[in-house]
Formats: structure tokens, sequence, C-alpha cells
């Protein structure tokens, strides 16, 4: 049985233990305190300064244990992680210490207990490297702690730590089911699965297989038999997550899970199977899915940690993410390396809502050393985090790290850490594929804005249409958050203009990543002149956000078979942003560019691959018009093309007619037109109109140059 415990915590300055306060478990540390001591608004102009103070502090958790057993029965301290270097003490003794945030502590505590028992569990500071940059991410290099809370370029500087996911009391006795997992192998044409159960427990148990119906599949004492003609489960688009339940059980304890029936591999993309020079190196990582037999465009987006204080991160918060990401037409979250695995209840959503998983360590834009202590605890943590996850059905991949092969990485295949991630990942889970980072060989990772000449060469239109990349694992383009939202964060006074304030400086408006960003204040004025107020900077963002997400989106989806993956950078933001690439407002509210996206990844539509966003009267109008199937049926479809300048509608093609076979596309025509005068218009909209469900609108930039008639002198001829 289990027995929640009530909490304090403590302060530890100096070595000095100042007075205690109430703790939640699971929760942060950092933010009870800043609760028992009256802090400011986290979100509110500089609230989360207030912590900076706390970075350098050790930390107490303690309780007086509360709880029931009957004869016979073993107690346990079980705490499934705590953030991140800890000691564990029982009535003043210490009975465990431990450096890592993944691994559960199950601690038998039963023969030293007296009655009247404190547990406290002590927090040291967070690791930061000596000798490295003050205040920078580089100070986590030689941790495995996630390096996001040191800052980032849409997560401000919070250091926070803590028993951050569930921490307990459990009675247990001699039939208590330590662990158990239903493990499976597919026969090659899906016709069949073994299953085998690898269970620990001194008693026999018995084992039930259900299907979703509630019929029975298996049941006995048997660890190993064959389930035929299972059910597979799909990713969205693809078919039902077909998920078949399980219960294992013996006369004193039981336990339950889900099990879902699939096969994924990485293959080598269409078009990226050679290198035409000698001596071949490496071709273009194999970075295609095949789910079920099936190869599969992934559309999705890279997630982060759903919060600031993630330990305070509710199950209903990851509910409406994921359900999110499904009603956009979304098949898969990359999880992105610098925050770390989720909790555990994500995962389970994710296998219920059929939203695929690549999985990264927690190790991101940081060198991570060979050395022995690092290696050690990595070792411990990733083994843990594989163990647990590998059995979800949402897991497509393993990957080591975000962008750890770069300038400012600097590793590569024959880093330690990657080496030893590698062989983590076959030994504990070699169903699953496992590549060193992302992005590797034909892969790319950008552009984060709307217009880049130097980098992109022009605006995200041209960028991708100039690209040839296997998969785009982060794109993204940024947006102004709403009005109400920055009333919230920045003081009124400095709303508008944009200004390198502190307010909007740490709320990444300004300096994010270059002086402009993420408000890119100069981008909108190249479009659309000098602002008036900060109401058009919202609207202007939101439209090149739009706009800038569909385009890149598309013309993903266009390369395709030779392009396998469009993943932009990024879904979800962990605090209030004045200014983000993300599609979701924090917490769960989505921008207008979450509608767009999810417009965009329908899985049939027509498409127009158009050279550029702004477009000027006098100038030549050109598209070329494309039917998109990502379905496994052959679409027969029918459409007609118009502009819309202002009120005036110009006829580009009636009656188009295309014909796409399943998993592929089809360029149908191109359309071009000169761009007539009209007054007053801002915006060309090229309208796609189908009976079907396959239409598509574009909003451009149309500038009007008025003629304007110089007035004759004497002298002029």
């Amino acid at each position: 049985m289990i027995f929640q415990q009530n909490w304090q915590g403590c302060r530890i300055k100096n070595g000095i233990f100042g007075e205690k306060f109430e703790a939640e478990v699971p929760g942060n540390i950092q933010y009870d305190y800043g609760v028992a001591n009256n802090f400011n608004d986290v979100y509110y102009a500089g609230g989360c300064r207030q912590y900076e103070a706390l970075e350098d502090d050790a930390w107490e958790y303690s309780t007086t244990l509360e709880y029931t057993k009957t004869d016979g029965e073993r107690v346990y301290f079980v705490s499934k992680g705590i953030d991140y270097k800890y000691e564990i003490f029982l009535n003043g003794e210490k009975i465990y210490a431990n450096e890592g945030m993944y691994t559960t502590a199950q601690l038998d505590i039963t023969d030293k207990l007296n009655g009247a028992d404190n547990l406290a569990v002590r927090i040291a500071p967070h690791p930061k490297r000596p000798g490295s940059p003050k205040s920078s991410r580089d100070e986590a290099d030689h941790s495995a702690k996630p390096p996001v809370c040191y800052g980032w370029d849409w997560n401000p500087r919070l250091l926070v730590s803590g028993m951050y996911r569930d921490a307990y009391i459990e009675t247990r006795s001699n039939g208590y089911i330590k662990s158990c997992e239903f493990t499976y192998e597919l026969s090659e044409d899906f016709s069949y699965a073994d299953v085998k159960i690898l269970v620990d427990c001194e008693k026999d148990c018995t084992f039930t297989l259900t299907d979703m119906s509630g019929n029975t599949v298996y049941s006995g004492n048997e660890k190993e038999f064959r389930v035929d003609s299972p059910s597979l489960w799909w990713c969205n688009g693809e078919g039902e997550p077909y998920l078949y339940s399980w219960r294992a059980e013996n006369d004193e304890h039981y336990v339950t899970g889900t099990l879902g029936f699939r096969r994924v591999r990485l293959l080598r993309n269409i078009g990226a199977n050679e290198v035409p020079v000698f001596p071949m190196s490496c071709y273009p990582a194999p970075i295609t899915l095949e789910l079920n037999g099936r190869r599969i465009f992934m559309k999705g987006s890279n997630f982060v940690n759903a919060d600031i204080f993630p330990g305070r991160t509710s199950k209903t918060h990851y509910v409406e993410l994921v359900r999110l990401a499904k009603k956009a037409n979304m098949n898969i979250f990359r999880m992105w390396g610098g925050s770390g695995p989720m909790h555990e209840c994500f995962y389970e959503i994710c296998d219920r809502m059929g939203i695929l998983v690549w999985q990264e360590f927690m190790l991101a834009c940081n060198k991570y050393p060979d050395d022995k202590h690092y290696l050690d605890v990595l070792k411990r943590e990733a083994k843990s985090i594989i163990l647990s996850l590998r059995r979800h059905a949402c897991l497509a991949l393993w990957c080591g790290g975000n962008e750890l092969f770069n300038g400012w990485s600097g590793m590569d295949e024959q880093s330690l850490p990657l080496r030893l991630l590698d062989k983590l990942c076959y030994e504990y889970d070699r169903e699953h594929p496992f590549i060193k980072t992302s992005p590797i060989m034909g892969m790319a990772h950008g552009g984060y804005v709307f217009y880049n000449d130097k980098m992109m060469g022009g605006d995200i239109f041209t960028a991708f249409q100039r690209a040839h990349n296997t998969a785009y694992t982060e794109f993204g383009v940024p947006s102004i958050a709403p009005l109400d939202i920055l009333k919230k964060i920045i003081p009124e006074n400095e709303i508008f203009p944009i200004e390198a304030t502190d307010s909007y400086v740490l709320h990444h408006a300004k300096r994010a990543w270059g002086e402009q960003s993420w408000a890119c204040a100069d981008i909108l004025e190249r479009y659309f002149g000098e602002p008036h107020c900060i109401e058009d900077m919202i609207s202007e963002s939101n439209w090149l956000q739009c706009e800038g997400y569909r385009a890149a989106f598309e013309e993903a989806r266009r390369q395709w078979p030779h392009c396998s993956a469009a993943i932009n950078w990024v879904y979800n933001e962990p605090w209030y942003t004045a200014a983000n690439n993300s599609l979701i407002i924090y917490p769960t509210t989505p921008k207008p560019a979450y509608y767009t996206v999810k417009s965009a990844l329908r899985p049939v539509i027509f498409s127009a691959r158009i050279p550029k966003f702004d477009w000027r009267d006098g100038e030549k109008f050109k598209a070329e018009i494309w039917l998109l199937n990502d379905s496994n049926a052959e679409v027969d479809a029918k459409a007609s093309v118009y502009l819309k300048i202002g009120e005036k509608k110009i006829s580009l093609l009636d009656n188009l007619s295309a014909t796409c076979a399943p998993k592929s596309n089809v360029e149908c025509v191109s359309v071009c037109c000169v761009l007539p005068k009209v007054e007053n218009a801002e915006d060309i909209k090229l309208i796609i109109e189908s009976n079907d469900e396959y239409s598509n609108e574009y909003r451009l930039r149309y500038v009007y140059e008025p003629i304007v008639v110089k007035e004759k002198k004497l002298n002029d001829a």
C-alpha cells in the first residue's frame, strides 16, 4: 500500500539551515520557497530573477513518516526521481546517495525504523563546471542534468531542483511485483506476435491480456505465448493506435499496463543512397521512418519542457498539449534533448493518442566529456531512461542529443558519451533505431526567422525551395505574443515600442538570438514599414508566422520521398514569452499559426509552390499547383485557382483535375499573371478552391506603387 507524506522544505545557505516551509511533492523546491517568501510574480517583468540568489544553495526536504503495516510486510521509501545530486537520511543516518534525476530509488528501510521516524532528502547545489563561463549553459556540460534551466533563447535562466517526481512510503508483502514488462517479437508479415513477459516477483503470477473490446486474448501462468493476427498500433493519420491491456497478479498484489504491437525502422531516403565521389564516405543517414512496413512522412514539432518548474507539470497539461498536436494532423514529437525526458504519463498519453516520440537523451549544444565520473552517471541515467520508456508504443527512435556535431558542441562519432549511448540502446532496446545527434548527414536545422538574406538567401519560401535535405527537424518563424499576454509580463510603459528593456530581453523579444530576435522588428519593418502601434506589430508577425510555417511544411512535403520529415521549432513554451517560434502559447493556447499548420498538415491538400512572399503591381506572379497525398488511398480531385487583390478577383485556372497515388505528390500545373494595380490593397490571396476538403489559401504581401506624374517645367523636354 502507498502512503503519501507531508513534506517540509528548508534552504541551506553556507551550511546554515533556514526556516522550514511547506513543500509539494512532486514539485520544485525553489518554487515552494518563493511561495513561502512571497516572491513576486515569476512571469512579470524581472520576477524570475529573484531565484538567481538561490542558485548555489543546498536544500532539504523532511517528513515524519506516517504509514501502517501488517505483519510480514516490508517498508520502502520510493522516489521516482530527484533533481539532481542528493543524499537520503533516516533518523539522521545517511542511507543512500545518488547523482542523477532519472533513476528510481527503492529503499528498504524496515530494519532501521523506530516508530517515530524522520526522513530527510538533502539536495546539493546545482552542478556547475569549474571554469565555465558564468551564467551560461556550459556550466552543465559535465553533468547529466538537462541544460535548459541554465538559460536558452526561449527559456529563462531559472535553476530548479527538488523531488520533481512522486515519492512515498510503500508497504510490500512477499507477493509484491517489483517489475513487469510485456515484450514481443512480430513476425515479418505481422501475422503473429510472440509475447514474452519479464517479471520480478517472489510469487507465481497469473497474466492476462485483453483487447480493446475487453475480450481475453491470453490468460495463464506461462511467461511466453503467441498472439495470432494481432491488431497493430498506428500513429495519427495512419490508423488506430491500438492498445491491448495486460494485468499481472497474485493473491497479494497486481500491476497493469498496455501493449501496442508495431515495428519501427529507419530506412535510407529515396534518392539519398549513394555518394557520387570516390573515395566514398557516409551517405546521408537513414531518416525515413517505417512503421509496420509502411514508409511514413514525419509531420510534427519539437516538444520542450512544458513549464519552467517541470516538477509542477500536471497530467492535464500534457493531455491538452498532445490532444492539440493530434488535432493538428501531427504524428510525431521530437523530444528535444536539452529538456530531458518528460514525466511517465506523457508517454502514456502519446500511446493512446497515436503520437510518435523521437526521444533524445539530455545532451544539447555542449561538448560532453569523456571522463569516467560523467560517463558513470550518464550510463546509470540512460539505462534507467531506456528501461522506463522502451515499452511504450509511441517510442519511434532514440537520439543522443541536440546539435552535438555542430561547431558550438564539437563532438563527433568517436566521443565516448555517444558511443556509450549507442551501446546502451543496443543492449537494452535494439528494437528501436538510434542516431547519435540531430542533425546528421543529409538533415537540416534552420532557419529560424522569416527572412535572412545572408543565412537563408531570402525569405523562408525561397530558402526551402532551394534546399534539398532528407529531413527538416528544426525550422521556425517567430511571432509576437498577443497583447493580453504582453500585459501579463511587460510593464505597460514598455510595451511599445519594443526596445531592449530588461523585461523584453528576459522574455526573449530582444537579444534572445541576435539583437532583433525574437520580435524581429527589422523584418516586420522590411515588409510593412515603420510600426505605428504594438497591435500592428502583433498582427504582422502573426501573418509572417502563419505563411512562413505553411510555406516550409508544404515545401518539405512536396520534396517527399527524398525528404521524410518536417518537424518545426518549436511546439510549446514553458512560460509566457514576448516573442517566440512556438505554435502554442503557455500553457496551452494555440497561436494563429497553429491553425495554419493544422491546415498544411491535412492528409490530402492542394498546395502552391510560390517563389516568394512579397509582390508588387506589374510583377509577373507565378505558382506551381501540386496535389499532396499522405493517405493510403488514391485521390482524384478537382479545383479552380484564382487570385483576390482587394475586391478584384483574377481567375487563373478553371476545372483543374488531378489524380495522385497513395503516399505521393503530383505537380499539376503552373499558373501565372501580371499583377494589376489595385489601390489600397495590402495583400494577395491565392485561393485553390476544391469541392472536396483539399482547398487551400495563401495570404501574400501586395504593394501598390502609384505612378507619380511629374509636373513639367518650362525647360523640360
